[in-house]
């Protein structure tokens, strides 16, 4: 009996507590990502490097008035795809909550259908509908069929983002409103939809951070100068000087715009979940 006892107890004293067992991890995958880091530093060539990639020169080409007015394009077309795209998904939203069946199920078909077809698609059919209907052209051409294209798009995502935060609202408000002699229109306007998207707005504002980044499909149209946007403009330029360094500086600038979002989203998620203790 004592021999048991004794092979047992070295075994027991083995075991690593919780504590232990994780800090060891830790520093293990600490260890993992130095020699990752050193073993980068030491295959990379970084004079190759900056010559395909950052070529000063190309840089110095590269930051002008053509750039200023790309970035400004690309706010442009994401600003005004955002707003019909917001617009649009609220009614889809309604339409899918609607006691109308015929309703639900044409917003049921479009919310799928536009969000299995590629946005690049999307914008390539609606660049042909000039060749379609002979003397169709949307408003502000280029910038309308940019709104319109993607904003479409845009809905179908939004709709159920929009949709699931209208649901998130509850129940005993949309009571108390009626209770008040509120029509269900009314009660919608100003109690559902405010909270709703009170509840949305980080999800939302994710999905204009993408939709930043889906902006550079505009380079598939047949744009002139003056309506490039970053990618298209790098683009150019990259096959003009046959180097990447202007798409680089073009990636730079889509982080200016993301990044921001990107922080914006994170102090309202934070709010949220200090909201809700």
């Amino acid at each position: 009996m004592s021999d048991t006892t004794s092979q047992v107890a070295p075994k027991q004293q083995k075991r690593l507590s919780p504590r232990k067992r994780a800090r060891r991890i830790r520093v293990i995958q600490y260890g993992v990502l130095v020699l990752l880091v050193v073993v980068a530093a030491l295959t990379i060539d970084g004079r190759q490097v900056q010559e395909v990639f950052l070529r000063p020169d190309l840089v110095l080409k590269t930051l002008g008035p053509e750039l200023g007015a790309a970035f400004l394009n690309t706010i442009i077309y994401t600003a005004g795809a955002f707003i019909f795209g917001l617009t649009f998904g609220t009614v889809l939203a309604l339409m899918k909550l609607s006691q109308v069946a015929p309703y639900r199920w044409l917003a049921t078909i479009y919310t799928e259908f536009f969000r299995g077809v590629p946005a690049i698609i999307v914008l390539l059919a609606f660049s042909l509908m000039g060749v379609a209907f002979p003397g169709f052209a949307f408003p502000f051409d280029p910038y309308g069929t940019v709104w319109v294209a993607l904003g479409i798009v845009t809905a179908a995502y939004m709709s159920e983002t929009i949709r699931a935060g209208i649901q998130a609202v509850p129940k005993g408000q949309i009571e108390a409103a009626r209770s008040l002699g509120m029509s269900p229109g009314m009660s919608m306007q100003r109690i559902v939809l405010p909270q709703a998207f009170r509840i949305v707005t980080p999800p939302l504002t994710n999905e204009l951070v993408l939709l930043t980044k889906d902006s550079s499909l505009v380079y598939v149209l047949g744009l002139f100068a003056s309506g490039y946007e970053l990618t298209k403009f790098g683009r150019n330029l990259a096959n003009t000087y046959a180097n990447i360094t202007p798409l680089v500086v073009a990636g730079f600038c889509y982080l200016i715009i993301t990044l921001p979002l990107t922080y914006l989203v994170r102090r309202m998620e934070a709010k949220q979940r200090k909201a809700t203790r």
